[in-house]
């Protein structure tokens, strides 16, 4: 089945001449990422060149992906514009609610029973509204867009972080908050910055141990997790089109941990053959007659330090496979390395479980690469010391595996194989373990790695690597283990060594599926009733936001200064706290537990400056709220790094915070916070954060001339009676000042949709 083929004909049927007349405009030769945001103008074709990393532009997705967590929020929100019908291609997946704990059927039928509520709001408001509803146990929402959705030169966007995977197949592919993606719902342009250009020159082939996952893992390295924040990455060269189109969805996936707005490679025989192998030979046609179009321009490869903002070029010949880690994904080590690293920083050396799958490395090639090397250890006699999970991406791919004899062999070596959702990935792990605080060492091949990102545990030292590495290591269970020059001993007393991994791009005999778990929505859902109880604690349904006073903000207290890394798992949890997605009161409990307080170092134990003792600091926030008293947040760099849930905006907002004030911040989540009507400043000198004392009472002056580009004022009261000011920065434009005005984006989509109504 081929979805929205004639949404995907038209779009190629004006594709060509879109990018000619961007061509005109812009006047020099363009690169693959031009060519497809430009097609994707709001307005139509191009009248004006763009500037990179300034200019706000408005575009036209060509379809809308939610899983199921931010899914809740996004259609709460949506429910409230007035809109009847989703205006462009849209659907949910319900991936991330299952919890791992025993195995796939037991774990899927007890998240069936327990979440049947919010499965149940789902699938009717995707019913009621025209959106695509894909079932529990369907598949990881980035893998099944892939098989089904993705397609060289659209454009989406996704309500999660690694949306970014469906650049694997040619797709500008992009995460945003649920308040973006009701605008896009709700027939509104969707707004961008213009984001800047890094090219990736890809040069020699993979061989060996080493895989595509050791390409973003080695660029991780080189450009951190905020090296590529407003910038879309484009991979090219021979050794881009060598990479299977799953590979490539594995580079982008991971793209996100570098703070890229999206990553991507040009059209080639490799998606060409996946859109075939996946039952989608139309599209494959029609992306074939403008084949030149889905790929940059010639000179532009050639000589790309002319049209890249920067350059990277990696030989794929004499990449090593990398390990990284631990508790950040961008700490990189060469396998050559990596045991001395173990060693030197006394990491827990015993490997205790190794996991692979998840939406980043699940793909079929992924799954026999991992199994070539599971084969080699059973055959030769050698028992896995580290406990082995195992996570398909979709029903699609585990039915094929399985019938291929693949999961057989996992089977074989004591591995358990999960349900075909997220799990221990984001949390979503009920890991078996004796001392839940103890220190210790897994591995996973999946794409985060933040400390009690998997299972909860800080002293957890989570290390990512492709799933054949993992596999290797799992079965040696020690971190210092090598398999490209070491052995092993099997149950004989033989030393044995692990030959190369093989793996196959796709299966041979074709993929094969009994139910793919998809659910149409109805024609006509006008009569199609969507019921939340009052009395729910799973799902609320949302009271709009108050607007600006039209006063500058005086009297604020600190609610928190954050102290180094502070993620959106840091701002608002995931793992237990999932379940509250659609429920913004209870979900607001977890608000910002996870940080670490500045003045104490202390994670959720902050001073009420209104008892002047110290307590959680939900519930400070709470008394905060109660008394009347407006907050502000101040944190370091890169805050809100990480997933692109907008629930790390909504709870502060929810619960009277008014600013956040920060060293920089990451991009999905500045958009989240200026959405729901928050004021996000960063400090025009960094050292102005160490000026913030924990009894300051804090004014912003300047909010009522809000203008573009117009610093604001920041004047700090001591409790000794001195002052300071400073400026502070913002990147609103005058649609963003006209959301903090209103008190959020979504209360002026209402209103306009009211007054046209009437």
């Amino acid at each position: 089945m081929v979805f929205d083929f004639d949404m995907i004909k038209k779009f190629y049927e004006s594709y060509a001449q879109k990018v000619e007349a961007t061509r005109k405009i812009v006047n020099h030769p363009l690169t693959l990422t031009e060519k497809i945001l430009y097609a994707h103008l709001w307005q139509g074709n191009a009248d004006l060149a763009f500037e990179r990393g300034k200019s706000y532009v408005d575009f036209a997705p060509d379809r809308v992906a939610m899983q199921d967590a931010t899914a809740q929020m996004a259609l709460l929100q949506f429910m409230q514009s007035g809109r009847t019908k989703v205006s462009v291609p849209s659907t949910v997946h319900c991936d991330h609610l299952i919890q791992a704990e025993v195995g796939a059927v037991t774990d899927l039928s007890k998240a069936k029973s327990q979440n049947k509520e919010v499965y149940d709001f789902l699938a009717s408001v995707s019913n009621k509204y025209g959106i695509g509803f894909w079932k529990p146990g369907a598949g990881i929402i980035h893998q099944v867009v892939l098989e089904n959705y993705a397609f060289p030169g659209g454009m989406m966007i996704g309500t999660d972080s690694h949306t970014v995977n469906a650049g694997g197949l040619g797709t500008i592919a992009i995460g945003v908050g649920g308040a973006d993606a009701c605008d896009v719902m709700a027939g509104l342009p969707w707004e961008l910055k213009f984001p800047k250009l890094i090219g990736v020159k890809l040069t020699g082939k993979l061989s060996g141990w080493t895989s595509a996952k050791d390409i973003i893992l080695k660029v991780a390295g080189i450009l951190t997790v905020k090296g590529g924040t407003g910038a879309i990455l484009e991979y090219f060269g021979e050794g881009a089109t060598s990479l299977s189109c799953t590979g490539k969805g594995t580079i982008c996936n991971m793209g996100a941990e570098i703070g890229a707005t999206t990553s991507i490679f040009g059209y080639d025989n490799k998606m060409a053959e996946y859109l075939k192998g996946t039952g989608r030979a139309e599209v494959a046609a029609e992306a074939d007659k403008v084949s030149g179009n889905l790929t940059g321009d010639k000179e532009v490869y050639d000589y790309p330090e002319k049209y890249f903002d920067q350059v990277i070029e990696l030989n794929l010949s004499e990449l090593e496979p990398h390990i990284n880690g631990p508790f950040t994904p961008d700490l990189a080590w060469p396998i050559s390395k990596f045991a001395e690293a173990v060693s030197t920083n006394q990491w827990p050396e015993e490997l205790e479980v190794g996991l692979i799958g998840s939406c980043t490395n699940s793909s079929y090639e992924d799954i026999t690469r991992a199994a070539s090397v599971a084969r080699q250890a059973s055959d030769q006699g050698i028992k896995t010391k580290a406990e082995f999970i195992i996570t398909p991406g979709s029903e699609q791919v585990r039915f094929t595996v399985a019938r291929d004899g693949y999961l057989t062999i996992f089977e074989n070596m004591g591995g358990v194989v999960l349900a075909n959702a997220c799990g221990p990935c984001i949390g979503q792990w009920a890991r078996h373990s004796k001392d839940p605080n103890h220190k210790n060492s897994i591995v996973t091949s999946y794409n985060r790695n933040f400390a009690k990102r998997n299972d909860g545990n800080p002293n957890t030292h989570a290390f990512v690597a492709s799933p054949e590495i993992t596999t290797a290591l799992a079965i040696a269970g020690s971190l210092s283990f090598n398999p490209l020059t070491d052995y092993l001993t099997n149950d004989k007393g033989e030393k044995v060594k692990l030959e190369e991994p093989q793996g196959i791009e796709m299966p041979v005999k074709g993929f094969a599926v009994d139910d793919a778990g998809f659910q149409a929505p109805a024609e006509d859902g006008s009569n199609i009733q969507v019921v939340v109880s009052p009395t729910s604690d799973r799902l609320q349904i949302l009271a709009p936001f108050k607007a600006w006073n039209g006063s500058n903000l005086s009297g604020l207290r600190l609610l928190i200064k954050a102290k180094g890394k502070c993620t959106t798992d840091h701002i608002s949890m995931a793992g237990p706290w999932l379940k509250y997605r659609g429920h913004l009161d209870n979900i607001s409990n977890n608000l910002l537990i996870g940080a670490v307080n500045f003045f104490n170092e202390k994670t959720n134990f902050v001073k009420n400056e209104l008892t002047g003792e110290y307590g959680p600091l939900p519930e400070t926030q709470r008394a905060y709220k109660a008394a009347g008293v407006a907050t502000i947040i101040v944190a370091d760099e890169n805050y809100g790094e990480g997933s692109s849930r907008e629930h790390a905006a909504m709870e502060p907002r929810h619960l009277g915070v008014i600013a956040v004030l920060v060293k920089s911040f990451a991009r999905i989540h500045e958009t989240n916070l200026k959405k729901q009507g928050m004021l996000a400043v960063t400090f025009n000198n960094k050292e102005d954060y160490n000026k913030i004392l924990e009894d300051d009472v804090i004014d912003i002056n300047g909010l009522t001339s809000f203008a573009v580009d117009k610093p604001l004022e920041v004047v700090l009261h001591h409790k000794d009676g001195t002052s300071h000011s400073f400026l502070v920065n913002h990147t609103y434009n005058e649609q963003q000042i006209e959301w903090f005005k209103a008190g959020g984006a979504l209360n002026i989509i209402r209103k306009e949709f009211e007054e046209s109504s009437k």
